[in-house]
């Protein structure tokens, strides 16, 4: 019997940009988290889990089973919602296996000193190729670096999830400047998910409504970019990419929660290790320059 499509609903969390999606088998009823958002105060450090009890909900409404907690990379803008819901449902944590090299990256910057580097923190690192299955329905994955190294796609039936790599085709393309980040391997990935059949639907992690746009969006599809991504639509080439992009990057400013979403995310969304008054505390790296 040929497995049945998934069925895919969104939630918007608007102060980051950041969409997360559930994803279920309809025949099994067996589901996926992918890129939940705990929602986070910088200004009074008060965080909740307002965001990802609305997609336990939603799961509980439909009586779905959660089996993956699904991440397409260490997220830079939002923290991850991913222990909480392993801790409610029993769910497996997955990212790509190169977080390793993010761990690696981000560990002196934070004097990270619990961390292994090994990516032991999450329960499964998926490998490029590697095949897995929500219920009775297979998951591709790719590896798409340039945005990190660690830039992963779940390909499920005929919908991509794409992190951070592609935005809505008036929009354009993920930035490659954070460290590891390189402008050629983002544009190789992003051929590579455009190489995949035209009516392929692309769900993007993001939106920030293009000038002109009244609305969010966040589903498109192959063709649509391909005729009319405005960064990597055909006929760019490789070279005009890259030099567009390092110049856009140039220019922009780090994300509001960069610090704190970076040393959360590579410990699999757990908050770093409580001092000796039983706080946790998130570290921001100060240096003085004249």
């Amino acid at each position: 019997m040929t497995a049945q499509a998934p069925v895919i609903r969104a939630f918007f969390d608007e102060p980051t940009n950041t969409v997360s999606y559930l994803v279920h088998d309809p025949a099994t009823r067996r589901a996926a988290v992918i890129d939940p958002v705990l929602d986070y105060d910088h200004r009074t450090g008060k965080a909740s889990t307002a965001s990802s009890d609305a997609i336990l909900a939603a799961a509980q409404a439909d009586d779905l089973a959660i089996d993956w907690v699904l991440e397409t990379h260490a997220h830079a803008d939002h923290l991850s919602g991913a222990p909480y819901i392993k801790l409610k449902t029993g769910a497996k944590v997955g990212i790509g296996e190169h977080i390793r090299q993010v761990q690696k990256i981000f560990r002196p910057v934070f004097n990270a000193t619990d961390l292994k580097g090994d990516g032991s923190e999450f329960d499964h690192l998926f490998r490029d190729g590697e095949q897995f299955t929500i219920g009775s329905i297979d998951v591709d994955v790719l590896h798409v670096p340039g945005h990190t190294p660690a830039d992963i796609a779940y390909r499920i039936a005929d919908a991509v999830f794409v992190g951070d790599t592609l935005f809505m085709p008036d929009y354009g393309t993920a930035r490659a400047d954070f460290p590891g980040g390189n402008a050629r391997e983002l544009y190789r990935s992003m051929k590579k998910l455009l190489a995949l059949p035209p009516e392929t639907r692309l769900f993007m992690c993001h939106d920030y409504k293009a000038p002109g746009r009244d609305q969010f969006a966040w589903e498109t599809t192959v063709a649509a970019q391909r005729s009319s991504n405005v960064h990597i639509k055909d006929g760019v080439t490789e070279d005009d990419y890259v030099t567009m992009r390092e110049a856009r990057d140039a220019k922009l400013a780090a994300p509001l929660l960069l610090m704190p979403s970076i040393q959360v995310n590579i410990r699999a969304g757990q908050l770093p290790p409580a001092d000796s008054d039983g706080v946790h505390y998130l570290k921001i790296p100060v240096r003085l320059t004249s």
